[in-house]
């Protein structure tokens, strides 16, 4: 029903993705597979509620209506299986914002603050710029892929940290934690009083065969200690729109969210981040299941391609997002050396893996939400650098 094979020139929109290549990599026509944002068309269920909001011509402060938490409520129970109330929910201008705010909130400075990397990068920037120490529990790679450190994470505890921040699903390994990784986490987190920000962004972009389980659904003492981050803006490329919701369902965290949030006048948000939350959670079932299905296909290019023609690459395959994370570890290259050569000789631009942190080194971050054609030429890129 939808053509997710339509190519969509984005140039000359004001669109990081395409319109910065050349600041960012130094030339601007590599094929640009790093921002994570979709290049496919928005869904006309959302265009066209932003068209019927824009007959009435006047913009003014606004709130959001009740068919915006209901919209939302309705759409997690269906999707995720996690019944949550009214009163849990906080409005945030983005996920990236909320890391920054939750910082402010949950923790004063020195405090210590675990991340899990390779891990989304401005987790990093959420801790250090606001004089808060930086604690890794780095990712173990295992034969069964990647897990969480669990005894590791019991002996970095100390009576100074405050707050983890949680990528549930994980950007970038593309992990979809079960709900007994979860528990275990809740209930090292839950014994040390330790808050966790769950960063849930990636929650709707499941890959078949794999769920998604929201942290705080898990049990009570996960309730009781998580702050979760939702959005429609990866699941519907509405990032733009500066539009995302905290969920969390204690009281007083609630309250010192809510106090920062105010404080810092971040708490109107925007009519047409409204307007195409609502429609997307309203009408996009349908459109988000054809999608996966597209992006599993775009998998299994990657993947099936690399096996037979690079086998220096190794693409670690994803339960969700539709980034996949690329082990070119094989080539013998550096951070630099890699990026150089993706950008330089085969004209593909990728998020480079150290930029994620300890782990990260040797890999690459490829973006797969873009038409078909679109990575089939990327690899038949690469391959022809890798033979040139």
């Amino acid at each position: 029903m939808w053509n997710f094979d339509e190519v969509i020139n984005r140039e000359n929109s004001s669109c990081i993705k395409y319109d910065f290549r050349e600041e960012v990599f130094g030339r601007a026509d590599v094929i640009p597979m790093w921002v994570a944002d979709m290049d496919f068309r928005t869904p006309t269920f959302i265009t066209e509620a932003l068209s019927a909001r824009l007959e009435h011509e006047i913009l003014g402060y606004s709130y959001r209506p009740d068919g915006y938490f209901s919209s939302l409520t309705g759409w997690i129970a269906a999707r995720h299986g996690w019944d949550v109330r009214r009163e849990w929910i906080e409005f945030s201008p983005g996920v990236v914002p909320a890391l920054n705010m939750c910082t402010l909130a949950y923790t004063g400075p020195g405090d210590e603050i675990i991340i899990q990397p390779p891990v989304y990068t401005p987790f990093h920037g959420a801790v250090l710029d606001h004089g808060r120490k930086l604690v890794h529990n780095n990712l173990l790679e295992t034969d069964n892929g990647w897990v969480m450190d669990r005894e590791g994470l019991q002996r970095l505890i100390t009576p100074a940290t405050k707050m983890l921040i949680l990528s549930n699903p994980h950007n970038p390994v593309g992990r979809a934690w079960t709900r007994e990784e979860l528990i275990e986490l809740a209930e090292i987190c839950h014994d040390k009083k330790i808050v966790i920000l769950s960063d849930e962004i990636h929650s709707d972009l499941i890959l078949p065969g794999s769920r998604h389980i929201p942290l705080a659904s898990v049990s009570e003492k996960a309730a009781a200690i998580t702050v979760t981050c939702m959005a429609p803006s990866k699941t519907f490329n509405l990032a733009g729109l500066s539009t995302s919701s905290m969920i969390i369902p204690d009281p007083l965290l609630m309250e010192k969210y809510r106090r920062t949030l105010v404080g810092l006048h971040l708490h109107l948000g925007n009519i047409f981040g409204n307007v195409a939350s609502e429609a997307a959670y309203t009408h996009g079932q349908e459109w988000l299941d054809e999608l996966m299905q597209y992006v599993q296909g775009n998998v299994d290019l990657v993947v099936d391609f690399c096996h037979e023609h690079l086998p220096q690459i190794k693409p670690v395959r994803p339960e969700a997002t539709y980034m996949i994370w690329l082990d070119c570890r094989a080539m013998g290259l550096s951070g630099q050396q890699l990026q150089q050569f993706f950008v330089d000789k085969a004209g593909v631009g990728m998020n480079e893996g150290s930029r994620f942190g300890p782990g990260g080194e040797g890999f690459m971050r490829m973006n797969l939400a873009c038409p078909r054609s679109v990575v089939k030429k990327a690899l038949r890129q690469i391959e022809s650098a890798i033979n040139s």
